[in-house]
């Protein structure tokens, strides 16, 4: 060891022992100084990390807002959808409704051109037996047996009338309705009520529900 070296060691001895507040400072500003250093490179390095975090919050909130765009126009399309699904639905109901009504009404008036003709049939046979003068059956035998065997006819025409649902307005006596009726005139009957049939001077028919052809009335009013 050379003579320069032993009297640095000494000195550094003898100033940490005789002045130990000095080698504290010392070792202090050696400290704060790293700290400074380290707080600088820190500064330097903290924007950086900063702005990547701001620009991936920007990223995520523009990706959230074409999400949400996205979003909004799939629900929209969503509602649309359904909205012509429910409508295509309801018209398809609407169709087998009105297809179901024409199929059963063909059914119960399918025969409504047929019964039409034999109205006239019944017609005629009503009016036959009706003109036979009835003091002139015990009278006459031949006259007797036709106008039973007209009578017969008429019968068995109405059960068959019957049968397929075809029945018989003869109103007399009943409120006049116009769904059922076809005033032909007004008659002063002091006996009936007012807006009561009177006189039928023809019958009428109707096919289950529907009025084949009204009866032709006479309506009561009230005597001026």
């Amino acid at each position: 060891m050379t003579t320069l070296s032993l009297r640095i060691a000494f000195q550094s001895v003898f100033t940490s022992r005789v002045f130990p507040s000095r080698c504290i400072g010392l070792q202090r500003m050696r400290f704060l100084t790293t700290e400074t250093k380290e707080a600088q490179a820190g500064s330097t390095e903290t924007p950086s990390k900063t702005d990547k975090e701001s620009s991936q919050k920007t990223e995520e909130s523009e990706v959230e807002i074409k999400l949400k765009t996205e979003n909004e126009k799939l629900e929209n399309q969503v509602k649309e959808l359904t909205d012509k699904y429910k409508r295509a639905l309801a018209e398809t109901e609407n169709v087998r409704v009105r297809f179901r009504k024409q199929l059963d009404d063909s059914k119960l008036y399918a025969v409504q051109g047929f019964c039409k003709d034999l109205l006239e049939v019944a017609d005629i046979l009503g009016t036959a037996t009706s003109s036979v003068p009835k003091e002139e059956l015990d009278q006459n035998q031949h006259l007797k047996d036709l106008y039973e065997g007209l009578l017969m006819t008429e019968t068995q025409l109405q059960k068959v009338f019957q049968k397929n649902k075809l029945f018989k307005i003869d109103p007399v006596d009943e409120k006049f309705d116009p769904n059922l009726h076809e005033a032909m005139f007004e008659v002063p009957t002091p006996d009936k009520e007012p807006g009561h049939v009177a006189v039928v001077t023809k019958i009428g028919y109707r096919l289950h529900d529907r009025t084949l052809r009204p009866a032709l009335v006479g309506v009561a009013k009230a005597p001026s």
